[in-house]
């Protein structure tokens, strides 16, 4: 193990030394296809029989899951306890939290699970500090959501943790379609020009992970790392926030740096232990999630407007249906929506539909099912 943490190492230095343009991307490219392939194989061998430590044993419950990720001392579990109810318990010589702690947030019908989890530490990829395990959880997250207060304002080796995890914060998959064959060469396709990859430096990245036959199609210009990622096969992306916390120990001036220091994340600043900025962070947190609410309507009667259905944005009628008892989804026949995902009300729809915010669903079974109609 020790060698293929020094040969990241020294594989990272040269990309440090490396000057980077136009003649030396490719090289780059290489070198961190290099370092992707061997962090999979350190994985492959922490998870061989008996390798690598026992993870955190986190049960998600609810809507969707929120990962507090930020240093320690910040004030991640009085945040916890002042959005949720749920006392963290801290170690409290060193103020960090000792284990992860869940707590349930209610919002407008919607349950949220937020995760309290110590404090990263420069390392945290490599297991310092059980950095391993804390994100490993942050990978099973709905949402990330960075605590940071006045003296750690500072969160890019955050995302250096977190990116070296494999996991990408506010970014999408890159559109690129990778199939392995048993011969015939690797074939490289591309719907669009390539501007930051030759045909070359392609065929060398998936050397790297043993691709030699197969067919790689772009569907997008991409660069090496979307490349790396997508032959990596185990990167997740998660939507991220920003909120600094103690906002109440800075003046006017200062808030002002901060908003526009991290304007790409558009932070969110509060009190948590004064109370101040909940409210704003529970609504961010929440369009955050995407989530949408669905009225259910039983035939011939009218909707139930009190308790609607959460689900997230960009889910179908057959999303709904798991959420519903087994029977009424094995007895499916159809459903009626009015709402904004209705080209008319009471349209009749099949599974596939994609319903929106606010929809209201009948859900028609076969005669003779136990189902709503």
């Amino acid at each position: 193990m020790g060698s293929i943490d020094e040969e990241i190492t020294r594989l990272e230095e040269e990309i440090r030394r490396t000057p980077y343009n136009k003649a030396t991307q490719g090289h780059i490219g290489r070198l961190r296809a290099k370092i992707a392939a061997l962090r999979l194989e350190k994985e492959r061998r922490l998870r061989g029989p008996g390798g690598g430590p026992s993870g955190y044993a986190v049960r998600k419950s609810g809507h969707a899951t929120v990962a507090l990720v930020g240093y320690p001392s910040v004030g991640k579990s009085t945040l916890l306890t002042h959005l949720t109810g749920a006392e963290s318990e801290s170690a409290a010589y060193e103020f960090t939290t000792v284990s992860i702690i869940p707590g349930m947030l209610q919002w407008k019908g919607a349950s949220i699970q937020i995760l309290d989890m110590p404090g990263l530490v420069p390392g945290a990829a490599r297991g310092r500090g059980r950095g391993r395990e804390v994100l490993g959880v942050a990978r099973s997250a709905d949402l990330i959501l960075f605590v940071l207060d006045p003296e750690h304002l500072e969160f890019r080796s955050l995302l250096g943790e977190l990116d070296q995890a494999g996991i990408r914060v506010n970014r999408r998959p890159p559109k690129i379609s990778i199939s392995r064959r048993e011969r015939g060469g690797l074939e490289v396709q591309s719907t669009v020009r390539l501007t930051q990859l030759s045909e070359a430096d392609v065929r060398a990245i998936a050397r790297e992970f043993s691709l030699h036959n197969g067919l790689i199609v772009f569907r997008e210009d991409a660069g090496a790392e979307d490349l790396v990622d997508a032959l990596a096969g185990n990167r997740v992306y998660v939507p991220a926030l920003v909120v600094v916390n103690k906002a109440d120990l800075m003046g006017e001036a200062d808030r002002d740096r901060v908003r526009r220091e991290l304007r790409a994340y558009e932070p969110v600043l509060v009190a948590a232990a004064l109370d101040q900025g909940l409210t704003e962070l529970k609504d961010r947190i929440a369009r955050a999630l995407a989530f949408i609410r669905i009225y259910l309507k039983p035939p011939g009667r009218e909707p139930d407007l009190a308790e609607p259905l959460i689900l997230r944005q960009g889910d179908t009628v057959a999303g709904l249906l798991d959420r519903l008892p087994r029977e009424i989804a094995l007895a499916f026949r159809a459903a009626q929506v009015w709402g904004p995902s209705a080209r008319f009300p009471g349209q009749t729809v099949g599974r596939d539909h994609r319903l929106s915010d606010q929809d209201i669903v009948t859900v028609l079974t076969y005669r003779g099912s136990r189902g709503t109609s």
